[in-house]
């Protein structure tokens, strides 16, 4: 268990070094490439787009096949990607910079369930913890990715070049703590007819909460993060800033892991949620005080960590409402609506930031923040859920 645990930890922290580094130049170089400058998280956009469309692909695949091949298969596609996003940006062709990030988008699907594996190897007991320690494999790669950004950017003459091409040795490191894993493989008979109809699980009061945390959590983190490189561009700041800016985000999201469990266990998931949701609002009221790079440094502190403890306790929340022969279904179901929503806001966060500015991408996150706390308030007189959420 503990072996499996640590190689997830390890696949985990290469899986957000790369993603941190894409989120810290993919929004800039898709400016750069792009004639119509609204478009440039468009890029991004498909990567998240063909992380959503793999999603329930990746879900079957690996119930069919196990956890370890289909790993090893993503490593594949992020190999390829790497490669092609890396000739786009030189030869400063949008359209195949846009192809090589819908292939770097298939390992990302695959990657959101490192902290399912976690939970599949480890004892009811160590659960919750092990879906944070294998998350907490992003702090480290909080410093890694927007730095590998930085210091690659100028590696070859055209910027950013040589920060994509850095991707293929990630790729291949991943490829191979894939193939060191030892993951019970499914068993033979399919599991997808078994158990009940997912609609039944989906229409859990425990399960809807989860799904909807996951959906608000994420989107809201997500529409932010994306349009804060643009911000900090549209006022003239570094990309030094802003990798710093970014490096400190993704700390702020999953270095919390090696704790939150622990606050799950002795608080409950209801007001570890609830603590997050209030991060996600002071993020938004640090955004509307300022914009010097204090402002976005604390502002995006708050946003990784609230996104933290909304996340993982969403997650443990979903693990406790399906059986062991539900699992792919319910998981992908989830995965499917959390990360369409992530695909959705990766579209409208350029356009928003371009068309109605900085201050109107923050609010529009508010209402949905309100409504999560109140579902939470709301399902808390549920016993289902209490037993659950404790």
């Amino acid at each position: 268990m503990k072996r499996n645990v640590l190689l997830l930890f390890f696949s985990q922290t290469l899986l957000v070094t790369s993603a941190s580094m894409l989120f810290a130049s993919c929004p800039l170089v898709g400016y750069s490439l792009a004639n119509e400058k609204s478009l440039a998280t468009v890029p991004l956009a498909l990567l998240f787009l063909a992380r959503m469309v793999t999603t329930v692909p990746a879900a079957l695949f690996m119930q069919k096949v196990g956890r370890r091949f289909g790993f090893m298969l993503a490593a594949v596609f992020g190999l390829f990607g790497a490669i092609v996003t890396t000739v786009g940006i030189h030869r400063g062709h949008f359209g195949l910079f846009c192809l090589g990030t819908i292939f770097l988008g298939v390992p990302i699907s695959f990657g959101q369930f490192y902290r399912f594996a976690a939970a599949e190897v480890s004892t009811v007991q160590f659960r919750s913890r092990a879906i944070s320690y294998v998350l907490a494999g992003g702090a480290i790669a909080a410093f890694a990715g927007p730095n590998l950004a930085r210091w690659s950017r100028q590696l070859w003459t055209v910027e950013f070049a040589g920060s994509y091409a850095s991707l293929v040795v990630l790729y291949l490191l991943s490829f191979l703590f894939a193939a060191l894993l030892r993951v019970p493989r499914p068993e033979a008979a399919p599991r997808l007819k078994s158990g009940r109809p997912v609609l039944a699980i989906a229409r859990q009061p425990a399960y809807l909460l989860a799904m909807a945390s996951g959906v608000i959590g994420y989107g809201a983190m997500n529409l932010i993060m994306i349009a804060t490189p643009l911000a900090m561009k549209n006022l003239a700041l570094p990309f030094a800033d802003t990798a710093l800016v970014i490096q400190w985000h993704v700390f702020g999201m999953y270095a919390p892991s090696f704790f939150t469990g622990h606050l799950i266990r002795r608080y409950g998931l209801d007001k570890v949620m609830l603590a997050g949701l209030l991060l996600l609002g002071l993020c938004v009221g640090v955004n509307l005080t300022g914009t010097s790079v204090g402002h976005f440094w604390l502002s995006l502190l708050f946003l990784g960590v609230g996104w933290n403890f909304v996340f993982i306790g969403a997650t443990s929340l979903l693990t406790e409402t399906y059986r062991l022969a539900e699992k792919e279904k319910a998981q992908a179901l989830n995965e499917f609506m959390v990360f369409g929503t992530v695909t959705l806001t990766s579209f409208f966060s350029g356009a928003a930031q371009h068309g109605w500015g900085w201050e109107a991408v923050n609010l529009s996150i508010v209402p949905f923040l309100a409504f999560n706390v109140i579902a939470i308030f709301w399902l808390r007189r549920i016993p289902q859920f209490l037993h659950q959420a404790r």
